[in-house]
């Protein structure tokens, strides 16, 4: 059954308040109106209810047969609708709903979330793995993580790094053409996702300005864990956040030629609406997060090749 837009529930607030309180002044003073206030409540409602619903005698007010026999069920139905607010400000608190970029998502967050947990048992994480940018007018989000050249005026956005990135590449491709020895031996090979923009910047460091990688469509991939994987199955070379790859780095399953690591402007931030900022549940994982990604960062960053 629909709750009928006609009700008047604030007209019923204050109806509870006056037969509560038996009197006008007490109701006025509980609620925060004045007295005139609500005498213009109690007279909506009765003209609603098509019955009188306090007899006003001399230093009281009287509760009609009509108004006690309303009482307990408003009474009821107002502790319904606050148990209802405790309910969903309780289950709120409880579950942080994080919108991440896939890659981030699948190859940091979802490794480390642990760690949060434990140190937050009380905190439920829902994490959604996500390509859109979040709106938060929209969406039931209480973080979002994206790529991007920020911040945005809009949002509180606290930067969690500019990841180096270089190509990488599975050891048997390589050995299909003899080895990896120089820059331009990459071009011999499948270019995965070479419509980035982190390509000609890698060239560039190197000293191979605008290489034509038109010819290169076969793996137009943009989320680097479909890059990654297509990488790790030897189906060409792909550019990759090493903080994403460091373990495939370290057992072997990728290998990085030429140790030649480079940024750019786009970052990975956490944003969240800036009337959040102080929510505990935001507060707790975005100082977790930073200092999390910090750590990991410092641990895995590449070492510069020696001369």
């Amino acid at each position: 059954m629909k709750l009928s837009r006609k009700v008047p529930l604030n007209a019923l607030r204050v109806f509870e308040a006056v037969a509560r309180h038996r009197g006008f002044s007490r109701a006025a003073e509980e609620l925060g109106m004045t007295q005139t206030a609500v005498s213009y409540q109690i007279k909506l409602l009765e003209d609603h209810v098509g019955e009188q619903l306090f007899l006003r005698q001399p230093r009281q007010i009287v509760n009609t047969e009509t108004a006690e026999r309303m009482l307990p069920d408003v009474t009821r139905a107002f502790e319904l609708l606050n148990d209802a607010m405790v309910s969903a400000r309780q289950a709120s608190n409880e579950t942080l709903e994080i919108h991440s970029s896939p890659t981030f998502a699948s190859h940091w967050l979802a490794r480390n979330l642990g760690s949060f947990q434990l140190e937050y048992p009380s905190i439920a994480v829902r994490l959604l793995r996500v390509s859109k940018i979040t709106d938060f007018n929209r969406d039931p989000a209480d973080i979002s993580i994206r790529w991007g050249v920020g911040p945005w005026p809009d949002l509180d956005c606290h930067l969690l790094g500019r990841f180096s990135f270089a190509p990488m590449l599975s050891p048997a491709l390589a050995e299909t053409i003899g080895g990896v020895s120089s820059p331009e031996d990459l071009l011999k090979l499948p270019i995965i996702g070479a419509g980035q923009g982190s390509w000609q910047t890698w060239f560039a460091t190197v000293g191979v300005p605008a290489p034509d990688l038109s010819g290169h469509t076969r793996h137009n991939y943009v989320e680097q864990d479909l890059c990654g994987n297509a990488a790790l199955a030897g189906q060409g070379v792909a550019i990759l956040n090493h903080i994403f790859f460091s373990e495939d780095l370290a057992s072997g399953r990728l290998i990085a030629p030429f140790n030649q690591y480079c940024t750019d402007d786009i970052g990975i931030w956490l944003v969240h609406p800036k009337s959040r900022r102080n929510t505990p549940k935001i507060k707790a994982f975005r100082e977790w997060v930073i200092q999390a990604v910090a750590s990991d960062m410092q641990r895995t960053e590449p070492k510069p090749p020696q001369a």
